[in-house]
């Protein structure tokens, strides 16, 4: 249960306390920023706000939730909580009642409160702005939008009302053209929408969501990839300037899933399972899927397989454990234990890949056309759940120690913003 004990300016969130911000805080979802980007433009000199904010503030790499996707990683951000809290696993689940695929986008699906809509109702002036229409309504769930606070997505830009969003004529606004969804562009329009908020009028707090084609399409070393580093670092600056405490993470990292010759490594774990349990026996769950599958034709490190027939989880897991380019087959308690995974919303049998091989439903089901002329770059395992954690302020020295007792998850970067820098 949420509540706000007013007397000390602090706002309880999921039985978490929040220190009320002295000025702005911004956290920026870097999605797909795997570490490697940082790696490579620091030593290029191409990053040099970010390069501050690490000399500075604080800087780590911290543990994401898995599976390392878009839904369960934002929703564990802006609860500050694990998916087993909030609920959101995946972006698809398989609902055991009937037998089909249900998106884990809905609001009603996700459990607990979000931290700007908490400070909302406390009174604070909020802003929650994503590249893709699928997080809004979560991340935004009750939020009051008539009370000066703004959510909306790049996506709908130009679609956004005063009643729907908070806020109209956003393209107008921002001074850009409604971005393209598989563009570098459409990432930069949240931190532009952003910035112009924030000169507009005081916000207290922003949550500003981008997407991961750039990493999906470009590796560390390929120009493009610098080119968007670049243009990230210069809008993290002018938020700094504007004298928010900035606050960056991601929501998985991004790897190489080819071989040699550029065709994916990919397991087609239904086909597999078909061949040796018979059609329909079985049925498996890519929880990477979305409306937007062009760059990794919904091929992910981490898939679900749900029984539907005679096979038991313990003979697929010893059907497929041996598989090369497997990292782990779980059965759903194991799973849930060490992922810290909702059982409810869980599998019979996890299915994780190794770095750099992805698994897949049946081959027929995916199509991987829209990766022509580039190597398939994904995630979903564990191998990319590590993500950066970097504050522009410094820490106290409650919160030093903190950081220094355990390895920190990212979903904690608003109680590190929030309580644990240096007043």
């Amino acid at each position: 249960m949420s509540s706000q004990a007013t007397g000390s300016r602090t706002v309880i969130v999921n039985a978490i306390e929040y220190q009320w911000p002295e000025r702005p805080v911004v956290v920026v979802c870097i999605d797909g920023g795997d570490p490697a980007y940082l790696r490579q433009f620091l030593q290029d000199g191409a990053i040099p706000n970010i390069a501050r904010f690490m000399k500075d503030g604080f800087s780590v790499i911290a543990d994401g939730t898995v599976p390392s996707f878009t839904c369960p990683n934002n929703m564990s951000i802006i609860t500050g909580t694990p998916a087993s809290r909030h609920g959101i696993s995946g972006n698809f689940y398989l609902d055991t009642r009937t037998g089909e695929a249900v998106v884990m986008t809905g609001p009603e699906l996700l459990r607990g409160d979000t931290i700007i809509t908490k400070f909302a109702e406390a009174g604070a002036k909020v802003v929650s702005i994503t590249a893709k229409d699928k997080l809004r309504k979560q991340l935004g769930k009750n939020l009051d939008v008539a009370r000066g606070n703004v959510s909306f997505s790049s996506e709908f830009a130009s679609r956004c009302t005063l009643e729907e969003n908070g806020i109209d004529n956003v393209l107008d606004f921002v001074g850009a053209p409604q971005p393209d969804m598989y563009s570098m562009e459409l990432s930069l329009f949240v931190l532009d929408a952003g910035i112009k908020l924030l000169e507009q009028s005081h916000r207290d707090i922003m949550y500003l969501s981008l997407t991961d084609w750039v990493q999906h399409k470009y590796a560390p070393d390929e120009s493009e990839a610098r080119r968007f580093y670049q243009e990230l670092d210069r809008r993290f600056g002018k938020l700094a300037d504007l004298g928010a405490v900035v606050a960056l993470t991601a929501d998985h990292g991004m790897n190489d899933k080819s071989d040699a010759d550029g065709k994916p490594n990919v397991i087609w774990l239904q086909d597999i399972l078909d061949k040796k349990f018979g059609a329909g026996d079985t049925k498996v769950i890519c929880p990477i899927t979305d409306a937007f599958v062009a760059h990794h034709g919904a091929l992910g490190g981490f898939v679900r397989v749900w029984c539907r027939g005679q096979a038991t989880p313990q003979q697929i897991i010893a059907e497929i454990r041996g598989l090369p380019g497997l990292e782990s087959v779980l059965d759903k308690e194991t799973a849930c234990k060490v992922h810290d995974l909702p059982p409810d919303r869980e599998a019979d049998v996890v299915v994780i890949a190794t770095a750099d091989v992805c698994v897949g439903a049946s081959e027929a089901e995916h199509d991987l056309s829209g990766l022509e002329g580039h190597r398939l770059r994904t995630h979903g395992g564990v191998s990319e759940a590590k993500v950066p954690f970097i504050i522009s302020a410094p820490l106290n020295d409650a919160y030093k120690l903190r950081a220094g007792a355990a390895i920190l998850r990212s979903y904690r970067i608003f109680d590190f913003a929030l309580n644990g820098t240096v007043r």
